[in-house]
């Protein structure tokens, strides 16, 4: 029987599962399109402004996609946990208020010269700009998993009446989980960014693309992914021995150790 913690279950998981998939594209990508234009900036080679220009219509539909999603699940916060969200919106909002005002702003402003400033505006302006775009995809990363991360892990409050009240909130930001949380999901975006990067340029040389800028774009996405990937697996090391530090229970869930027993299998 579907009963409404179910389906509020199955309606939040689908939703969250599409959109995740945008962020953790466009929170490393942006990078890669400031590498691009510093380095046109620098060499005055085209082939970089033909790989930023290429890749930033790619981050302009990732974005828009990734915003129409959220706003959809943060709506969820409140009609589909209103209980929970009465228990620790004193902590959840906030956060989300901050996420939007230095981070969301920041983006949707700037875009908007990445996107068609190009011949408008100095190109020092559209660089800086190109900047201001990562730097808020990397903030909006950095609020949110600050929320996710006091969830799992919550410190800096105290309950008042069944209530959350904040009073330490660099111990709700810094919360004990945060900082591997955060440096998996950058390390995330950032393999994400370069495999998708390095997929779709491989697949251009394929059908005979002859140009210079997808061989270029693939071998950037290629070196970033191999370095990523080792720091990927030590951090996620860490991420799991915090886990098990704080959250046993998650760990063994995990590992499908029903029962406690030592010496598990």
């Amino acid at each position: 029987m579907l009963d409404a913690l179910i389906l509020s279950r199955i309606q939040f998981a689908a939703n969250i599962s599409f959109h995740i998939l945008f962020p953790t594209i466009t929170i490393a990508m942006c990078w890669f399109l400031v590498f691009f234009k510093i380095r046109h900036d620098m060499t005055g080679n085209p082939v970089w402004m033909r790989a930023y220009r290429f890749w930033v219509k790619v981050f302009a539909l990732s974005f828009a996609l990734g915003v129409v999603s959220g706003i959809t699940m943060s709506f969820q916060f409140g009609t589909n946990w209103p209980g929970f969200m009465e228990t620790v919106g004193n902590i959840a909002g906030p956060l989300l208020g901050y996420e939007v005002l230095t981070a969301f702003f920041l983006e949707a402003t700037f875009l908007g010269i990445m996107l068609f400033g190009i011949k408008r505006v100095p190109n020092k302006v559209h660089t800086f700009a190109t900047i201001l775009v990562a730097i808020g995809t990397s903030l909006s990363a950095f609020w949110i998993l600050a929320l996710d991360s006091w969830m799992q892990t919550p410190a800096g409050f105290e309950m008042r009446d069944g209530v959350a009240y904040p009073t330490d909130w660099f111990a709700i930001v810094f919360n004990p989980s945060f900082p591997y949380r955060l440096t998996h999901m950058l390390l995330a975006s950032g393999l994400t960014a370069s495999f998708f990067i390095a997929g779709i340029s491989a697949y251009r040389i394929l059908k005979g693309d002859t140009k210079k800028a997808p061989r270029l774009s693939l071998k950037v996405a290629l070196i970033v992914a191999a370095i990523l990937a080792p720091t990927q697996a030590l951090v996620g090391d860490f991420h799991g021995l915090n886990t098990l530090e704080h959250q046993p229970a998650k760990i063994a869930a995990i590992e499908g150790i029903w029962h406690t027993e030592r010496g598990a299998p």
